[in-house]
């Protein structure tokens, strides 16, 4: 097992419904360890560069239209395989696929409102962190 860090951020609706402290406690029950948090305003050129395997799709503007609808909560995650285990503890993405026990199986609305962002490799988790944290 490897200590890593990931990025991980919690969404409009999640910010909106007041899920955080839901959401957070799930990921600290399960051993991993927030080192920075703050809460950030998107724009679209940081969701161009975020989403640019996205741009190019009919429906990247509904995704500018969302992400910056409020504010998110952006955070490093730390711990032993930190990676892929928050990615278990999110769930799929496609929220009718989300095994119940999951957050976006518990609490995704749809797939649109889907809650919870991290990340899905080591080079993306270095790539996201730099870009939200400098």
């Amino acid at each position: 097992m490897t200590v890593e860090r990931t990025y991980v951020m919690l969404k409009p609706d999640c910010v909106q419904r007041g899920l955080c402290g839901d959401v957070i406690a799930r990921i600290e029950h399960k051993g991993y360890r927030i080192v920075d948090a703050k809460m950030i305003q998107l724009d679209e050129p940081i969701l161009r560069e975020h989403y640019a395997h996205l741009t190019d799709k009919p429906f990247f503007p509904e995704i500018v239209e969302y992400m910056t609808s409020g504010p998110v909560l952006a955070m490093i995650i730390e711990g032993e395989d930190a990676i892929q285990g928050v990615r278990i503890i999110m769930g799929k993405t496609k929220f009718e696929d989300a095994e119940a026990g999951t957050i976006r199986g518990d609490y995704a609305s749809s797939t649109r409102y889907n809650l919870i962002h991290g990340s899905d490799s080591p080079e993306a988790a270095e790539a996201e962190i730099k870009r939200f944290f400098g």
